[in-house]
C-alpha cells in the first residue's frame, strides 16, 4: 500500500480508512506571520503581489474606449468609466479585501482553502461537504485565472512596441513567448530571491505611471470638466442610466482593473498582512488612481482618436523607455498568480485534495514561501498556449473575466460563514456585509458572461480540469482508505494472537506508516502473513495533517506503548508544513523512543489498482485515480526517507 502510506498525509480528507483529524477552532495557533524588517518585506510584497494590479493600466481603460463593447469617447463616458474604476478599486481591494478578507487568515496564511479549513466544523457533514465542494470550485477558478493573467500582462507590455512602429509586429508573439520562459525559469529561487529583484522594479514603476498620469491631469485641457470629479458616484450611476445593458457590459473591461485581487489574498502566506497593506496604501493605489485619471484626461483632451491612452500619455522621447519598462513590470505581474497557485496548490496536497508533489520551501523565515516544479511548468505551458492561440491582449482581454469574478464570489460566500461561526456576528449583520460585496461580485461574474464564447471558456476549462482532479483524488482516496480499513484487524485482536503464536523476533525495529490510528496495517499484516517474523520493536506511524498551516512541537507528538515491543505514534502536522521523517523520529526521543537508523527498516506499501471493484466511482474516475496514484511523486522522497532503509511489499487491491 503506497496509497495507505500516502494516506498520513491525507487522512483528513477521508470518511473512513484514514485518520480523523481533530480540529479544534479555538485552539491560539503558533504565530506564523513571516518575520523580517517591514520595509523589505513591503519592497518585496509590492513587486510579488501588487505586479499584476499594477499593470493593468496597460490594457483596462483601453479594452473600454476599443475593446469589442467599447463606449465612444465623450466626457459622459469617461467619467462614467473613470468613477467606476474608481469605486471597484476602492470597494473590492481597499474594502472587502484588505479591511475585512485579510483578517480571515489562518495563522497567517490566506486563500480560499485556508478559509475553508478556518471555517470547516465538524457538526453538519452536508454543509461541510458543499463548503469543501464551494471552496474546491474557488481554488479551480484560480488555475484558470493563473493561466490567463501572465499571458495578457506579458503581451500587453510588448506590443508597446507596435506604438512606436509596425515593424514589430511579426515579432510580438515571439518575444512575449521568450519572455514568459525566462519568467517560470527563475521561479525555482522563490519569492523572496525574486521579490528582492521585482520590488525595487515595480516601485520604479509605480513612480513612473503615477508620474505619467499626474503630467495628464495637470495638462488636461482646461475647457473640459476635471477628471477627478469622477471620484463621484454620480458619474457611475448617470453612466449606467444613459447606456442601459450596454454600459452594463462595459463592467466587462472594469473588471480588468481589480485583476490579481483573489492573488492577493493568497499571497498572504508569503508576506503577511501589514507589508500587503502598506504597499498598497503607500504605493501601489495612489499611482494606479493617477494614471487611470490621467489616462482619462488625455481622453477627453486630444482632439485625435486615441488608440492606446497608456502609451500616448508618454511624451516621444519616452516611448522606448517606457515599453522596456512596462515589459519588465508586466512579468513581475504575472508572479502574483504563480505563487498564489503553488500556495493553493500546497494546501491541497496536504488537506487531501491532490496527489503528492514535489515542495521545496524557498526561504528560511517565511514558510509560506516555496516552489513547486510540476505546478510551474504546467502554467507555462497552458501560457505559451494562449499566447500562440489569441495573439493579441484585445482578445485575451476578451476571454478574461469569468475566473476571476467566480474566484471572488467564492471567496465572498465562505466569507459570511467566517463571519458568522468566528466573529459571531448576526446574520443581518454578516448578510448586510456580505450583500454589499456580492452586488459588485455578482455584477462584474454577470457582465463576464458574454465572454464564453469569446474565449472566456479557455480558463473555464482549465479551472474544470483542476476541479475534477480535487474531487476525483478526494474521492478516490475516500473509497480505497475504506478499502484498507475492511483489510485492516484491530491491533487488540492482533496483539493477542502475537502473545499465542510466539513468532520469531529479529533484532531492529520496523517502521510501517499507516493512515489508521486504530487498527493494524495491512502492509503489516501482509509482512507477517508472508514471512512469519517480526522485528523485536515495532512502531505503527500515523501522520496526520490538520486543518491549521503549523502544530507547535508541544502538540505534535503522541506515543503509546501497546505492549509486547509494539508503539503506535501519532504525528501532526499543519498544512503549510512539510511532514519529514528526520523531524518525527526526533520529537520521538523526547518520549524515550530512540532510533537507529543503522537498525531501523521502514516498510511501505506498494499498490497495484485494480478497476474491476465495486467502489462507487465512475469507471472513468477509477482510472484517472489510477493514473494519478501511479505518477505521485515517491513516497521515500516526499518523506525524506532514506532510501536504504526502506522496503516496499505490493499488493494487489480492487477499486
Amino acid at each position: 500500500m503506497e496509497r495507505q502510506f500516502a494516506d498520513e498525509h491525507h487522512g483528513a480528507a477521508e470518511p473512513s480508512g484514514g485518520h480523523a483529524v481533530a480540529v479544534d477552532d479555538d485552539a491560539e495557533p503558533p504565530s506564523h506571520t513571516p518575520r523580517g524588517p517591514l520595509l523589505p518585506l513591503t519592497l518585496a510584497a509590492l513587486g510579488v503581489v501588487y505586479g499584476d494590479i499594477g499593470t493593468s493600466p496597460l490594457y483596462a481603460l483601453r479594452e473600454c474606449f476599443v475593446g469589442p463593447h467599447a463606449m465612444p469617447v465623450s466626457p459622459e463616458n469617461v467619467l462614467g468609466i473613470l468613477s467606476l474604476v474608481f469605486w471597484a478599486l476602492t470597494l473590492v481591494i481597499c474594502v472587502k479585501y484588505l479591511t475585512f478578507v485579510m483578517r480571515a487568515d489562518n495563522d497567517g496564511e490566506g486563500g480560499i482553502l485556508a478559509l475553508l479549513a478556518l471555517v470547516e466544523r465538524r457538526n453538519g457533514h452536508g454543509r461541510r461537504g458543499a463548503l469543501m465542494l464551494l471552496a474546491l470550485c474557488g481554488a479551480s477558478l484560480l488555475y484558470g485565472e493563473g493561466v490567463i493573467t501572465p499571458a495578457i500582462s506579458v503581451l500587453s507590455a510588448v506590443e508597446g512596441l507596435r506604438v512606436a512602429t509596425e515593424a514589430f509586429q511579426p515579432y510580438i508573439v515571439p518575444i512575449s513567448v521568450a519572455l514568459l520562459f525566462g519568467l517560470f525559469a527563475v521561479q525555482r529561487r522563490g519569492t523572496a530571491g525574486i521579490g528582492a529583484v521585482f520590488g525595487p522594479a515595480m516601485l520604479i514603476w509605480f513612480v513612473t505611471i503615477g508620474a505619467l498620469g499626474l503630467v495628464g491631469i495637470l495638462t488636461q485641457h482646461p475647457q473640459h470638466v476635471s477628471v477627478l470629479s469622477a471620484i463621484n458616484p454620480m458619474h457611475a450611476l448617470r453612466f449606467f442610466a444613459l447606456h442601459g445593458i450596454h454600459g452594463f457590459l462595459a463592467l466587462g473591461a472594469v473588471v480588468l482593473c481589480i485583476t490579481g485581487a483573489e492573488a492577493l489574498y493568497a499571497d498572504m502566506g508569503h508576506f503577511g498582512v501589514r507589508p500587503i497593506r502598506l504597499a498598497w496604501y503607500g504605493v501601489a493605489y495612489p499611482a494606479l488612481l493617477l494614471n487611470y485619471f490621467g489616462q482619462g484626461a488625455l481622453l477627453l483632451s486630444s482632439p485625435d482618436p486615441v488608440v492606446n491612452p497608456f502609451y500616448e500619455l508618454a511624451p516621444t522621447w519616452g516611448l522606448y523607455p517606457l515599453v522596456g519598462l512596462s515589459t519588465v513590470a508586466t512579468i513581475i505581474a504575472s508572479q502574483a498568480l504563480i505563487s498564489g497557485a503553488f500556495s493553493v496548490t500546497q494546501q491541497a496536497v496536504q488537506l487531501g485534495f491532490a496527489p503528492r508533489l514535489q515542495i521545496i520551501h524557498t526561504s528560511d523565515t517565511a514558510v509560506g514561501q516555496i516552489y513547486m516544479p510540476e505546478i510551474n511548468w504546467a502554467l507555462m505551458l497552458a501560457c505559451i498556449f494562449l499566447l500562440v492561440t489569441f495573439k493579441s491582449s484585445s482578445n485575451l482581454a476578451a476571454a478574461y473575466g469569468l475566473a476571476v469574478t467566480g474566484t471572488m464570489i467564492v471567496t465572498t460566500l465562505l466569507f459570511y460563514v467566517f463571519v458568522r461561526r468566528r466573529w459571531h456576528w448576526s446574520r443581518w449583520a454578516a448578510g448586510a456585509l456580505i450583500g454589499a460585496f456580492l452586488v459588485s461580485d455578482l455584477s462584474f461574474f454577470l457582465a463576464n458572461l458574454h465572454k464564453v464564447f469569446d474565449g472566456g471558456w479557455f480558463p473555464l476549462v482549465a479551472g474544470l480540469a483542476a476541479f475534477t482532479i480535487f474531487t476525483t483524488w478526494k474521492r478516490g482516496r475516500g473509497e480505497l482508505g475504506r478499502l484498507l480499513a475492511d483489510a485492516s484487524l484491530p491491533i487488540d485482536l492482533f496483539l493477542q494472537d502475537i502473545a499465542a503464536l510466539q513468532p520469531h523476533r529479529v533484532n531492529g525495529t520496523a517502521v510501517f506508516m499507516t493512515s489508521t490510528t486504530g487498527g493494524a496495517p495491512v502492509v503489516m499484516l501482509h509482512h507477517f502473513k508472508h514471512n512469519q517474523t517480526l522485528h523485536k520493536r515495532v512502531v505503527l506511524l500515523s501522520i496526520v495533517s490538520e486543518k491549521r498551516p503549523e502544530v507547535p512541537d508541544a502538540q505534535r507528538l503522541e506515543v503509546t506503548d501497546l505492549g509486547q515491543g509494539f508503539y503506535r505514534v501519532v504525528a501532526r502536522f499543519g498544512f503549510t508544513e512539510l511532514p519529514r521523517i528526520s523531524r518525527v523520529l526526533q520529537l520521538c526521543e523526547a518520549h524515550g523512543l530512540k532510533f537507529d537508523m543503522q537498525t531501523t527498516t521502514f516498510f511501505l506499501g506498494r499498490e497495484t489498482l485494480l478497476l474491476s471493484g465495486r467502489t462507487h466511482l465512475a469507471r472513468w474516475r477509477k482510472r484517472l485515480y489510477a493514473f494519478l496514484a501511479r505518477n505521485a511523486p515517491s513516497p521515500t522522497a516526499y518523506f525524506e526517507i532514506p532510501p536504504n532503509r526502506v522496503v516496499e511489499l505490493g499488493v494487489q487491491i480492487e477499486l
